[in-house]
Protein backbone atom coordinates (compact mmCIF):
# COMPACT_ATOMS: atom_id res chain seq x y z
CA UNK A 1 0.00 0.00 0.00
CA UNK A 2 3.05 2.22 0.48
CA UNK A 3 4.41 1.41 -2.41
CA UNK A 4 1.53 2.21 -4.39
CA UNK A 5 0.72 5.52 -2.62
CA UNK A 6 4.28 6.64 -3.36
CA UNK A 7 3.95 5.58 -6.97
CA UNK A 8 1.01 7.54 -6.99
CA UNK A 9 2.54 10.77 -5.88
CA UNK A 10 5.63 10.26 -8.01
CA UNK A 11 3.56 10.23 -11.26
CA UNK A 12 1.62 13.65 -10.12
CA UNK A 13 5.11 15.18 -9.65
CA UNK A 14 5.83 13.99 -13.16
CA UNK A 15 2.32 15.40 -14.64
CA UNK A 16 3.20 19.05 -12.83
CA UNK A 17 6.74 19.06 -13.95
CA UNK A 18 6.21 18.39 -17.60
CA UNK A 19 2.88 21.19 -17.91
CA UNK A 20 5.29 23.68 -15.94
CA UNK A 21 7.78 24.24 -18.47
CA UNK A 22 6.60 26.19 -21.96
CA UNK A 23 4.66 25.03 -25.14
CA UNK A 24 6.78 25.70 -28.70
CA UNK A 25 4.25 28.12 -29.45
CA UNK A 26 5.40 30.19 -26.51
CA UNK A 27 8.44 30.15 -27.08
CA UNK A 28 7.92 30.84 -30.26
CA UNK A 29 5.80 34.13 -29.72
CA UNK A 30 8.49 35.36 -27.12
CA UNK A 31 11.23 35.46 -29.64
CA UNK A 32 9.26 36.75 -32.12
CA UNK A 33 8.16 39.21 -30.03
CA UNK A 34 12.11 40.26 -28.72
CA UNK A 35 12.90 39.87 -32.58
CA UNK A 36 10.74 43.06 -33.09
CA UNK A 37 11.34 45.22 -29.45
CA UNK A 38 14.80 44.50 -29.41
CA UNK A 39 15.79 46.45 -32.36
CA UNK A 40 13.16 49.29 -31.86
CA UNK A 41 15.25 49.62 -27.87
CA UNK A 42 18.33 49.78 -29.67
CA UNK A 43 16.90 52.17 -32.34
CA UNK A 44 15.68 54.56 -29.81
CA UNK A 45 19.38 54.24 -27.88
CA UNK A 46 20.83 55.88 -30.88
CA UNK A 47 18.48 58.42 -31.27
CA UNK A 48 18.97 59.39 -27.49
CA UNK A 49 22.90 59.43 -27.93
CA UNK A 50 22.75 61.23 -30.88
CA UNK A 51 20.48 63.92 -29.10
CA UNK A 52 22.41 64.22 -26.16
CA UNK A 53 26.02 64.32 -28.37
CA UNK A 54 24.44 67.32 -30.42
CA UNK A 55 23.06 69.11 -26.87
CA UNK A 56 26.76 68.88 -25.67
CA UNK A 57 27.92 70.75 -28.94
CA UNK A 58 25.45 73.17 -29.31
CA UNK A 59 26.25 74.00 -25.59
CA UNK A 60 30.12 74.42 -26.74
CA UNK A 61 29.56 75.96 -30.17
CA UNK A 62 27.18 78.32 -27.87
CA UNK A 63 30.58 79.09 -25.86
CA UNK A 64 32.70 79.39 -28.98
CA UNK A 65 30.33 81.88 -30.66
CA UNK A 66 30.21 84.06 -27.48
CA UNK A 67 33.61 84.33 -26.91
CA UNK A 68 34.99 84.98 -30.67
CA UNK A 69 31.50 87.92 -31.08
CA UNK A 70 32.94 89.44 -27.40
CA UNK A 71 36.39 89.24 -28.70
CA UNK A 72 35.76 90.71 -32.02
CA UNK A 73 33.76 93.67 -30.67
CA UNK A 74 36.51 94.31 -27.85
CA UNK A 75 38.89 94.45 -30.85
CA UNK A 76 37.10 97.25 -32.48
CA UNK A 77 36.63 94.92 -35.61
CA UNK A 78 33.11 96.10 -36.46
CA UNK A 79 33.57 98.41 -39.70
CA UNK A 80 30.74 101.20 -40.40
CA UNK A 81 31.63 100.57 -43.90
CA UNK A 82 29.87 98.13 -46.31
CA UNK A 83 28.99 94.66 -44.52
CA UNK A 84 31.75 92.40 -43.40
CA UNK A 85 32.91 88.47 -42.75
CA UNK A 86 35.91 87.19 -40.99
CA UNK A 87 35.90 83.58 -40.77
CA UNK A 88 38.69 81.04 -38.31
CA UNK A 89 38.61 77.73 -36.66
CA UNK A 90 38.41 77.28 -32.59
CA UNK A 91 39.20 74.01 -31.36
CA UNK A 92 37.52 73.66 -27.71
CA UNK A 93 38.46 69.77 -26.49
CA UNK A 94 38.58 67.22 -28.60
CA UNK A 95 36.40 69.35 -31.16
CA UNK A 96 37.10 71.79 -33.95
CA UNK A 97 34.12 74.24 -34.55
CA UNK A 98 34.12 76.73 -37.78
CA UNK A 99 33.21 80.22 -37.39
CA UNK A 100 32.47 83.31 -39.19
CA UNK A 101 31.08 86.61 -38.35
CA UNK A 102 29.26 88.83 -40.07
CA UNK A 103 28.59 92.18 -39.46
CA UNK A 104 25.80 94.53 -41.67
CA UNK A 105 23.81 97.72 -41.48
CA UNK A 106 20.97 97.56 -39.35
CA UNK A 107 17.24 99.28 -40.20
CA UNK A 108 19.13 102.61 -38.04
CA UNK A 109 22.16 104.28 -39.02
CA UNK A 110 24.25 104.18 -36.12
CA UNK A 111 23.45 100.35 -35.45
CA UNK A 112 25.01 97.04 -36.83
CA UNK A 113 24.36 93.82 -36.40
CA UNK A 114 26.72 90.84 -35.75
CA UNK A 115 26.17 87.59 -36.14
CA UNK A 116 28.52 85.12 -35.16
CA UNK A 117 28.06 81.74 -37.01
CA UNK A 118 29.41 78.16 -35.59
CA UNK A 119 29.93 75.05 -37.43
CA UNK A 120 29.63 71.50 -36.42
CA UNK A 121 29.51 68.01 -36.92
CA UNK A 122 27.78 65.00 -35.26
CA UNK A 123 28.23 62.07 -36.03
CA UNK A 124 28.97 63.22 -39.80
CA UNK A 125 25.80 65.17 -39.92
CA UNK A 126 26.04 69.35 -40.23
CA UNK A 127 24.73 71.17 -37.60
CA UNK A 128 25.59 75.31 -37.15
CA UNK A 129 24.51 77.68 -34.47
CA UNK A 130 24.06 81.56 -34.78
CA UNK A 131 24.43 83.88 -32.29
CA UNK A 132 23.40 87.97 -33.28
CA UNK A 133 23.60 91.17 -31.75
CA UNK A 134 23.27 94.86 -32.21
CA UNK A 135 26.53 97.24 -31.85
CA UNK A 136 26.33 101.08 -31.74
CA UNK A 137 28.48 102.44 -34.16
CA UNK A 138 28.30 106.31 -32.83
CA UNK A 139 30.59 105.94 -30.16
CA UNK A 140 33.51 104.03 -32.59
Amino acid sequence: MRSALANRCRSGDSRRRARSGFTLAEVLAALTFMAIVVPVAIEGLRVANVAGQVGLRKAAAARVAERVLNEWIIQAQAQSGPASLQRGTVREGAYEFEWSIRSEPWNQDTMRLATAEVLYSVQGRQYDLRLSTLIDNSTQ
